[in-house]
Protein backbone atom coordinates (compact mmCIF):
# COMPACT_ATOMS: atom_id res chain seq x y z
CA UNK A 1 0.00 0.00 0.00
CA UNK A 2 2.79 2.27 0.83
CA UNK A 3 4.40 1.92 -2.15
CA UNK A 4 1.33 3.02 -4.32
CA UNK A 5 0.28 6.00 -1.82
CA UNK A 6 4.08 7.23 -2.63
CA UNK A 7 3.95 6.87 -6.20
CA UNK A 8 0.38 8.76 -6.18
CA UNK A 9 1.51 11.35 -3.86
CA UNK A 10 4.65 12.05 -6.28
CA UNK A 11 2.44 11.63 -9.81
CA UNK A 12 0.25 14.20 -8.35
CA UNK A 13 3.23 16.56 -6.93
CA UNK A 14 5.56 16.67 -10.44
CA UNK A 15 1.86 16.30 -12.49
CA UNK A 16 1.02 19.77 -10.72
CA UNK A 17 4.34 21.85 -10.34
CA UNK A 18 4.92 21.24 -14.07
CA UNK A 19 1.22 22.23 -15.34
CA UNK A 20 2.30 26.04 -17.06
CA UNK A 21 5.82 26.29 -16.04
CA UNK A 22 8.69 26.82 -18.66
CA UNK A 23 9.05 23.75 -19.56
CA UNK A 24 5.31 23.06 -20.46
CA UNK A 25 5.12 26.66 -22.67
CA UNK A 26 7.99 25.57 -24.25
CA UNK A 27 7.37 22.54 -25.36
CA UNK A 28 4.05 23.79 -26.31
CA UNK A 29 5.82 26.11 -28.40
CA UNK A 30 8.20 23.28 -29.80
CA UNK A 31 4.66 21.38 -31.22
CA UNK A 32 3.69 24.33 -32.30
CA UNK A 33 6.67 25.25 -34.85
CA UNK A 34 7.26 21.71 -35.94
CA UNK A 35 5.49 18.69 -37.79
CA UNK A 36 7.35 15.79 -35.62
CA UNK A 37 5.14 16.13 -32.65
CA UNK A 38 6.27 12.77 -31.91
CA UNK A 39 10.38 14.33 -32.16
CA UNK A 40 9.03 16.77 -29.76
CA UNK A 41 7.67 14.54 -27.50
CA UNK A 42 10.39 11.73 -26.77
CA UNK A 43 12.60 15.04 -26.54
CA UNK A 44 10.63 16.41 -23.87
CA UNK A 45 9.60 13.08 -22.32
CA UNK A 46 13.74 11.97 -22.38
CA UNK A 47 14.21 15.18 -20.58
CA UNK A 48 12.03 14.92 -18.00
CA UNK A 49 13.00 11.60 -17.61
CA UNK A 50 16.86 12.74 -16.93
CA UNK A 51 16.14 15.49 -15.26
CA UNK A 52 13.91 13.01 -12.52
CA UNK A 53 17.20 10.39 -12.77
CA UNK A 54 19.00 13.06 -11.48
CA UNK A 55 16.98 14.44 -8.74
CA UNK A 56 16.36 10.52 -7.26
CA UNK A 57 20.21 10.39 -7.28
CA UNK A 58 21.27 13.23 -5.63
CA UNK A 59 18.06 13.39 -3.47
CA UNK A 60 19.19 9.49 -2.19
CA UNK A 61 22.60 10.49 -1.31
CA UNK A 62 21.72 14.09 0.11
CA UNK A 63 18.95 12.28 2.37
CA UNK A 64 22.06 9.70 3.50
CA UNK A 65 24.46 12.94 4.68
CA UNK A 66 22.19 15.02 6.16
CA UNK A 67 19.28 14.51 8.73
CA UNK A 68 15.64 14.89 6.32
CA UNK A 69 14.95 17.80 8.52
CA UNK A 70 17.88 19.77 7.07
CA UNK A 71 16.89 18.59 3.62
CA UNK A 72 13.35 19.95 4.06
CA UNK A 73 14.83 23.31 5.35
CA UNK A 74 17.38 23.77 2.17
CA UNK A 75 14.91 22.86 -0.33
CA UNK A 76 12.33 25.43 1.61
CA UNK A 77 15.15 28.19 1.12
CA UNK A 78 15.73 27.33 -2.36
CA UNK A 79 12.29 27.19 -3.24
CA UNK A 80 11.71 30.72 -1.50
CA UNK A 81 14.78 32.50 -3.78
CA UNK A 82 13.79 30.72 -6.59
CA UNK A 83 10.43 32.26 -6.44
CA UNK A 84 11.57 35.73 -5.18
CA UNK A 85 13.97 35.46 -8.61
CA UNK A 86 10.93 35.07 -10.25
CA UNK A 87 9.29 37.28 -8.65
CA UNK A 88 11.59 40.16 -9.22
CA UNK A 89 12.53 38.91 -13.42
CA UNK A 90 16.07 38.07 -12.07
CA UNK A 91 15.91 34.65 -13.16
Amino acid sequence: MLLWKTFIATFLLVFLAELGDKTQLSTMLMAAHNESIISVFLGASLALIANTVIGVYLGTIISKMLPLHYVHIGAGIAFLIIGILLITQKL
